[in-house]
């Protein structure tokens, strides 16, 4: 973070210093939530959870170095003291922000979020100093906390935003006002909570609608392929810019093909010029994510090479993405638990059809959660996918929604000798350990709250350590 004292942060958050002897002492570290992440120099954030109190470790995280708590009430050490924490670090967050020079980038979407962000961050960083979401920490801590880590130095700031409700993204792009502001798509992740494609679609337009006006230099990056998105155009004042496949996109994708291994190759257009695109990752969906992160590059002064070399170059920088083992053996595991809905559970099987040609091919995976009434049949039509693009093996993995995926499969065609539905992540592991073979390609997916990493992780324990191709 910029380096502010103490006064300076208790008079932005509206807040009361306890126990401080000098309130010109500056914060010049991190700002943070986690006790184990806490440096000289930090501010530590605490907050009250249901089951570990913040507070509680006010003493520790003094003592380990940081110059105060943030809190919402007195805890015996420096400590600036405020009625509600979260309220605090966004208008922290946002006092920072606009004492920047960054270029703020923010992006939403119902998948893909987190791979296309990677990506952003990776080209941009090839120009110039760029902070970025880690992981998925997209949410209004997470958010802020990102911002914060932001230095003097920091030229480019990529915040990912997720929503759970209409009005979620506006309240995120209020704390961290973007000046580029980017739509990925409108899928059914989280249909259950918001009731319809059509209510995702106005919650992720309150991303352009808060940009600021094309004369003010705001840019708006729409998914010429989704109409949801397109339309999202007349929600704006800033300049649109189209990125897709269509012959209509300003950034466009031509001649897309798949490497042998399943990685994407395509021609990249731009307004500025075109150039080849290789990538290290797997699978065609990410050819729109890399279009995404192209338009923002171009956008922001990068020539067509300049954002073609930095695409072939990115690799995934999170976690349980597409994330490719080989084993000495030969089996390949793919790693994708992270989580899941339609759009990306279709995506990765279609990877693993891509990376498995010529060879046996498993998809173990789990429910897809928050679908609502839509759950039956997005389970069953992913199960009957996995058929129709010959996956050797589906393993369905838990309870009911596992067993709707394994249905699928059954009435597409598989008569129940391609697919199976066993009850846990363990049972999936003991008839994996039995069964697979040299070669094989193991693809694990399912919602975060299924835990199949464990699946991937306890394959990988299997034998000597396997090399990691890519990540």
């Amino acid at each position: 973070m910029i380096a502010l004292s103490l006064a300076e942060i208790a008079a932005v958050v509206g807040g009361q210093t306890y126990d401080i002897p000098d309130p010109a002492v500056q914060v010049t570290g991190p700002v943070v939530r986690d006790s184990r992440e806490v440096e000289s120099g930090s501010l530590f954030v605490a907050f009250a959870g249901e089951r570990v109190d913040g507070h509680d470790f006010a003493a520790a995280v003094v003592e380990a170095g940081a110059v105060a708590v943030l809190a919402s009430r007195p805890v015996g050490v420096p400590a600036i003291v405020v009625d509600d924490v979260q309220t605090a670090l966004g208008a922290l967050a946002r006092h920072v922000v606009e004492r920047l020079g960054a270029t703020l980038v923010a992006l939403t979407g119902s998948a893909g979020k987190t791979s296309t962000k990677d990506l952003i961050a990776q080209v941009l960083r090839s120009k110039a100093p760029t902070v970025f979401t880690p992981g998925s920490l997209n949410n209004e801590i997470g958010l802020p906390l990102t911002a914060l880590s932001a230095t003097e130095e920091t030229k480019f700031l990529v915040l990912e935003m997720g929503a759970r409700g209409i009005g979620h993204i506006r309240y995120l792009a209020d704390l961290t006002p973007p000046k580029v502001g980017l739509v990925l798509n409108v899928g059914t992740a989280h249909i259950g909570e918001f009731g319809g494609r059509e209510q995702i679609a106005q919650a992720k337009g309150e991303l352009v609608e808060g940009l600021p006006p094309a004369e003010d230099g705001g840019a708006a990056i729409l998914n010429a392929d989704d109409p949801l998105v397109r339309a999202m155009a007349s929600r704006t004042k800033a300049r649109v810019i189209l990125f897709g496949e269509s012959d209509e996109a300003d950034v466009r994708a031509e001649n897309v093909r798949l490497t042998a291994g399943g990685q994407p190759s395509f021609s990249l257009h731009t307004p500025s010029g075109c150039s080849d695109v290789t990538m290290r990752l797997y699978g065609e969906h990410h050819v729109s994510n890399a279009l995404a992160a192209a338009a923002v590059a171009h956008e922001l002064g990068m020539s067509a090479d300049e954002i073609a070399r930095a695409l072939s170059e990115a690799g995934s920088l999170s976690r349980w993405r597409m994330e490719v083992t080989e084993r000495p053996d030969g089996v390949t595991v793919v790693n994708d638990a992270y989580n899941a809905n339609p759009e990306s559970m279709r995506a990765a099987l279609r990877a693993l059809a891509a990376m498995g040609k010529g060879r046996r091919t498993w998809a173990v995976l789990g429910k897809m959660a928050e679908l609502g009434d839509e759950a039956l049949a997005e389970h069953d039509a992913v199960g009957r996918l996995a058929v129709r693009l010959n996956v050797g093996k589906l393993v369905a993995v838990g309870g009911r929604e596992a067993s709707w995926l394994q249905l699928g499969a059954y009435n597409e065609g598989s008569w129940g000798e391609e697919s199976v539905h066993v009850s846990d992540a363990q049972a999936a592991v003991d008839l994996l350990r039995s069964e697979l073979r040299p070669g094989d390609v193991v693809l694990v997916k399912a919602s975060r709250s299924v835990g199949l990493e464990s699946v991937a992780q306890a394959l990988l324990e299997t034998g000597a350590e396997g090399e990691v191709v890519a990540r």
